[in-house]
């Protein structure tokens, strides 16, 4: 008797042991499938989020290559050539009485002159059309800036409301990556403010938008390459490149009153002294509170509180 009530007691403890098992069993296929439906579901927000990033990134190649024209009896030789024609045009119209012209117009010859002067390159067949850019691509784009030997050939914007959106917002308005090559209100549009900031992503994996800064890491392509060009609908800006350095992550325009002269030549002369390891300086270049200078800013990687600068003189004011 009691050798069956025992082995009664036995089946019934395996089977709540076999339910047991059965249910934690479940329990996990329930929970394997959950976490690949969620690994899917990542897996395809990153998919999509690439294809964007691409089909962006090739938006703004074709606008780079639709700014390179071949040369032919119709296309200026240059730019300067072309804003010369321009700014001879404009001064038949408005001489004075005395046959004078006008000194506002003088201004915009000096420039053309100071880099004719100072034998500075300017790229052959580069134009660059403004009124189809803003009707046809975005509103916001007010400029155009061109590196030689990297990949940096962009627009660059800014939103007339929010100085962060296009951080995180394409040339379409879509969200994410790239990005674009932007401004903040902080400075005007006209390139004129004694320092201008220009901002953009290290895109790392397709060596894109402001990755190429990265190149200026190395004393070769630094001692090399020396001009960063804005264009303008009115005018070419050309930058001299002085130094590539490694800087902390704050807000160079909220931190720094560059209208004050000494204090903007006193920052300058901080970032010569942090090029010790850090980046390069280019010799017998001193910023002093009458320049006009650019500092266009990426990310360094795995270094979030620090920024990596690359800064130029304006050549032809």
């Amino acid at each position: 008797m009691e050798t069956m009530e025992t082995n009664q007691t036995n089946q019934h403890g395996r089977r709540r042991k076999k339910k047991n098992w059965q249910g934690r069993s479940n329990i996990w296929t329930i929970l394997a499938i959950v976490f690949f439906l969620i690994a899917l579901i990542c897996a395809g927000i990153l998919v999509f989020r690439r294809i964007q990033t691409n089909i962006a990134q090739k938006k703004m190649d074709e606008l780079a290559k639709q700014t390179n024209l071949s040369m032919n009896s119709n296309t200026p030789s240059s730019v300067l050539e072309q804003i010369a024609e321009k700014i001879e045009a404009g001064q038949q119209d408005d001489l004075s009485e005395s046959g004078q012209v006008a000194e506002e117009e003088k201004i915009y010859v000096d420039p053309m002159q100071k880099l004719e002067d100072l034998g500075v390159p300017v790229p052959d067949g580069k134009e660059i059309d403004f009124s189809k850019l803003t009707a046809e691509v975005n509103k916001d784009i007010y400029s155009w800036i061109y590196i030689p030997g990297t990949n940096i050939d962009y627009p660059v914007l800014r939103h007339p409301a929010d100085n962060s959106y296009y951080l995180n917002h394409n040339l379409d308005g879509s969200k994410g990556y790239p990005g674009c090559i932007y401004t903040e209100d902080y400075n005007s549009t006209d390139w004129l403010d004694p320092v201008t900031v220009v901002y953009g992503h290290d895109m790392r994996a397709t060596g894109t938008m402001f990755h190429g800064l990265h190149k200026f890491e190395k004393q070769d392509f630094f001692d090399q390459n020396q001009y960063i060009y804005i264009y303008t609908p009115d005018r070419l800006f050309v930058y001299q490149i002085f130094s590539a350095c490694v800087h902390t992550d704050e807000h160079l325009l909220y931190g720094h009153d560059f209208y004050d002269k000494i204090e903007m030549a006193d920052f300058f002369a901080h970032i010569y002294d942090e090029k010790l390891g850090k980046g390069f300086v280019r010799d017998g270049i001193e910023i002093t509170g009458e320049d006009k200078v650019i500092v266009l800013s990426t990310c360094i990687k795995n270094r979030p509180s620090n920024r990596f600068l690359v800064c130029g003189v304006l050549l032809n004011e």
